[in-house]
């Protein structure tokens, strides 16, 4: 029997023991005290002490009873116990029997299991060929449906071939008599192409007559021609232009030049600035507007310094600006520079361009045009002792506007409006014949390496050991 089965056991009995006692019938026994010999017949019992005993034995019988039926109590669990041991046996030989059966199942759902994969990989191939198959009947429809489209395009074409077969057999027909009518006239055109054969070559031999006579006649027209525009550009070339009309064009087709120096001075920043109007003026290949070195913010005369920027800039009326890159010291005079100008400069400033004269002593005098100051008719000599120079001699001077005598950087024109030169001083004019330059500045916000003072002052020099006149 389990240990701990008996001691429940012995605990449940032991508890109802205690629960069926009656204590409170239970009284202390008391000691009993031998009576001496003389008076034991003076302690007879008496009749309190006989109910004591009396309660007492039936107490006695009372615990008896109790103890019989705890007895039956315990043989009644005890039977329980044993039953409750015989169902646990059983319990524990069903559960192994379970367990069995349990390790059974779970062999037979493993093997269920890879059954039921192989039936889906099985169910999901079929799905998979019927796709397949769907597709491929799907395809074959298509396919069925194309060729029906296609069978129906042919025998609409062949229903077409068929009309136009017949629309052909009626067109042979008819040109079968068109060939026959054909045939009379192309007997008919044979004849007369050898008529016209006839003529044609009565035509070809006319026509080459016809064409030695227009080379004839042209080779005149063409030699008349060149005759005529060298006549007209001779007549051009030697008429002049009225002295009117060429200051009125100079006063349209000026350009206002600025001109800006500055320095580090001794006091803050020195600034320079000049405005002069001028012409444009080309040698055929590069256009540039020229003016007289005391026009600009340079000079050979007044102490020079080496300036940090130099910028030279065209203005417009209407607000256009543009600038230059460089100043030519030109090798007729250095007194004399040209500032280049580009075609764009020039379209956009809308100038006109003065071309260079090509025979300067055409005309025995000039036109000479001071600005706003006026105008006049001049008459000129060589001076053989001062090539590159004209001589102007003032005592035959024509005063025809204004109120002014020449002076240094006046420009000359000749009468047919070609440019001649520029006054260097009073009494001589340089000829410009082309813009060979002896320096060039460039110019920009940084000049300082250009070392001007340096190169006007060797300008200078080589202008005052000029003769005295030319100076």
């Amino acid at each position: 029997m389990n240990k701990t089965l008996l001691l429940f056991i012995v605990d449940f009995l032991f508890l109802n023991l205690i629960a069926l006692t009656r204590w409170e019938s239970a009284e202390p026994v008391r000691p009993v005290t031998r009576p001496a010999p003389s008076s034991v017949a003076a302690n007879a019992p008496t009749s309190q002490d006989q109910d004591l005993v009396d309660v007492m034995r039936q107490s006695l019988a009372d615990e008896e009873l109790t103890r019989q039926d705890l007895e039956r109590k315990l043989s009644a669990s005890g039977q329980t116990l044993a039953q409750r041991e015989q169902n646990l046996s059983a319990a524990q030989s069903e559960q192994a029997r379970l367990s069995a059966a349990l390790g059974q199942s779970q062999q037979s759902a493993a093997e269920l299991g890879k059954e039921v994969q192989v039936a889906q990989e099985e169910t999901t191939l079929t799905k998979d060929q019927i796709a397949q198959l769907e597709r491929e009947l799907a395809d074959k429809a298509a396919e069925a449906e194309r060729q029906q489209a296609a069978l129906a395009q042919q025998q609409q074409a062949l229903a077409q071939l068929q009309k136009e077969q017949a629309d052909s057999g009626k067109k042979i027909e008819a040109l079968t008599m068109a060939v026959v009518v054909g045939e009379s006239e192309k007997q008919q055109l044979k004849d007369q192409t050898v008529q016209l054969q006839d003529q044609v070559q009565t035509e070809r031999a006319e026509r080459i007559q016809v064409q030695a006579s227009t080379a004839k006649l042209a080779q005149g027209v063409g030699q008349l021609a060149e005759q005529s525009g060298a006549l007209t550009q001779e007549i051009r070339s030697n008429r002049p232009i009225n002295a009117n009309v060429l200051y009125s064009d100079f006063l349209a087709n000026r350009v206002q030049t600025d001109f800006t120096a500055s320095r580090k001075g001794l006091f803050g920043e020195v600034n320079r600035s000049k405005q002069t109007p001028t012409v444009f003026v080309t040698d055929g290949t590069q256009v540039y507007a020229i003016l007289h070195i005391e026009d600009t913010v340079f000079s050979y005369w007044n102490p020079n310094y080496d300036w940090d920027k130099f910028g030279v800039s065209f203005d417009k009326p209407s607000g256009y600006q543009t600038t230059a890159g460089s100043l030519k010291f030109l090798s007729v005079d250095p007194r004399v520079v040209a500032v280049p100008v580009d075609a764009s400069q020039v379209a956009a400033l809308g100038a006109k361009v003065y071309p260079l004269a090509t025979d300067p002593f055409k005309f025995p005098d000039a036109v000479l045009i001071s600005g706003d100051k006026g105008y006049g008719e001049v008459g000129f000599k060589l001076d053989p002792s001062h090539p590159g120079y004209v001589k102007l001699d003032n005592r035959f001077f024509k005063r025809l506007f204004g109120d002014f005598s020449p002076s240094r950087g006046d420009l000359v024109f000749s009468h047919t409006g070609e440019f001649l030169g520029l006054m260097v001083n009073n009494t001589y004019c340089a000829l410009v014949r082309d813009f060979s330059a002896v320096q060039t500045l460039p110019t920009g916000d940084d000049v300082a390496a250009e070392k001007t003072a340096s190169l006007l002052d060797t300008l200078g020099a080589h202008v005052q050991a000029m003769p005295p006149g030319l100076q």
